[in-house]
């Protein structure tokens, strides 16, 4: 039977999408990369190109078809692929960079705006493959300007691998200095994880998993926007009575967001997979999940009040968007991009948001601690420390956790970074001082916590 559609439900959708920057933020296509290994890394590269080409080359097209018949804009046509570290490592080479370029001549090609899956995945140890691909992550990242990279260093079944974490911390200082011409935007295309999932199909950190089919369409909602007029319009409601109407337009928004999903997975002819129905933000007046938060009667956003009024949103936006669809997946909360979010950003300015509060509050929303400049002579020791932190909370409370953050080279505390389009501008942020040096070179692994022993 047809879908039908009352007059109001049509003009409330033009209203969401005119007026309350209502989108479609990304459609990414996984794509397995497994039957690509070769012990040639020319042949395997040539491979990869191919199959991303012939799989994923309609993508764009599909998506600008299905913005124009629906009426609603699609902001990003995304591919995720396999861990790079999985494929690569059939071929005996000790440089990755090569993939890196074949990855970014076809995401040229096929004329998406990312392409994520420069990826290992190391919460238990390193495999020489592993290794390899995270060395060349700073000549990746400087030297493409589409291809994205994350590395998984803890779970909760695993624990922490602290030599991992270690490593990411210089990693992410040598992109900062690689790209320095640019604030470090190198860093803005590297995410590290705890817990990662397998079907997240927002970048930085995308990447297709291996208990993925061979190819998939996931879909990633956004609408903070329209959660902001549902709050505003009710200052007087009680925090249940508003939960229930947050629930409510989450429901809705992840309705539009499967409907969109499946389109596409049957014009492109492959399984549609998850709606991941985070709130992401942007740097546009209005489309701001702080602006939500100091809707619901905080000050500014980091005052005190500001985790557990992230409680009520991703609550509530999670249980509308499990209604709506049963094949939520990927991140699936409230994003809290401090570049990316133009009230997080004039908060962090205003001093009311720290490090520290952002912390405390990724313990409740998708994903960490994102997009946040730090000073440029930030240690990698204490960078590690940051992300050992953000790991510890992930680990712990079972869920994902991640650290985008860019130590901007000669950039001090009060300095503005500006990065442009979707990644926005960010103060940088002071970081605390006393020395985490001695903690973070001890290495070794932290032991899964007890509730990893669930079977």
């Amino acid at each position: 039977m047809p879908f039908s559609y009352t007059t109001d439900e049509v003009l409330e959708t033009i209203r969401m999408v005119e007026i309350e920057n209502l989108d479609i933020r990304t459609i990414t296509m996984g794509i397995s990369l497994r039957d690509c290994a070769d012990p040639d890394l020319k042949a395997a590269g040539k491979k990869i190109y191919e199959k991303i080409v012939r799989t994923a080359g309609n993508l764009v097209d599909v998506g600008e078809e299905l913005e124009r018949n629906f009426g609603i804009p699609i902001i990003n046509k995304r591919v995720a692929v396999t861990p790079i570290a999985l494929i690569a490592e059939a071929a005996g080479e000790d440089d990755y960079c090569y993939l890196a370029q074949v990855l970014e001549r076809a995401a040229c090609e096929i004329g998406i705006n990312f392409i994520g899956g420069y990826a290992a995945l190391v919460h238990k140890g390193f495999t020489r493959g592993d290794q390899i691909l995270i060395d060349s992550i700073p000549t990746t990242l400087s030297e493409t300007e589409h291809v994205c990279a994350a590395v998984n260093v803890g779970t909760t079944k695993a624990g922490i691998n602290m030599e991992a974490v270690y490593t990411m911390g210089k990693v992410i200082k040598e992109t900062a200095e690689r790209t320095a011409d640019r604030n470090g935007l190198g860093c803005a295309k590297l995410v590290v994880f705890c817990n990662a999932p397998e079907d997240n199909p927002f970048m930085a950190g995308a990447f297709h998993g291996v208990g993925e089919p061979d190819c998939v369409i996931n879909v990633g909602v956004s609408g903070p926007g329209v959660i902001l007029h549902v709050v505003k319009n009710n200052p007087d409601t009680d925090l249940g009575t508003l939960a229930s109407l947050i629930k409510q337009t989450a429901f809705k928004i992840t309705r539009m967001g499967e409907l969109f999903g499946r389109a596409a997975s049957k014009k492109l002819g492959v399984p549609f997979g998850v709606v991941d129905l985070s709130l992401a933000p942007t740097p546009a007046v209005g489309d701001s999940v702080a602006d939500i938060l100091e809707a619901m009667g905080l000050e500014r956003c980091g005052a005190p009040g500001t985790t557990a009024a992230l409680a009520v949103l991703n609550d509530a936006v999670k249980k509308g968007g499990a209604m709506a669809s049963s094949y939520v997946g990927g991140l699936s909360g409230a994003f809290i991009p401090v570049s990316e979010d133009e009230g997080m950003s004039r908060a962090a300015a205003e001093g009311a948001l720290t490090i520290e509060k952002l912390e405390a509050m990724t313990c409740i929303c998708s994903v960490g601690l994102d997009m946040i400049a730090i000073p440029g002579d930030t240690s990698a020791e204490t960078i590690a420390a940051i992300i050992a932190d953000e790991a510890a909370i992930g680990m712990i409370n079972k869920k994902t956790t991640g650290v985008r953050i860019i130590p901007a080279p000669g950039k001090t505390p009060g300095d503005y970074v500006e990065f442009g389009g979707l990644l926005g501008r960010a103060p940088v942020m002071a970081v605390n001082q006393f020395s985490p040096v001695a903690f973070v070179r001890r290495g070794g692994r932290i032991p899964a916590p007890l509730q990893a022993l669930s079977n």
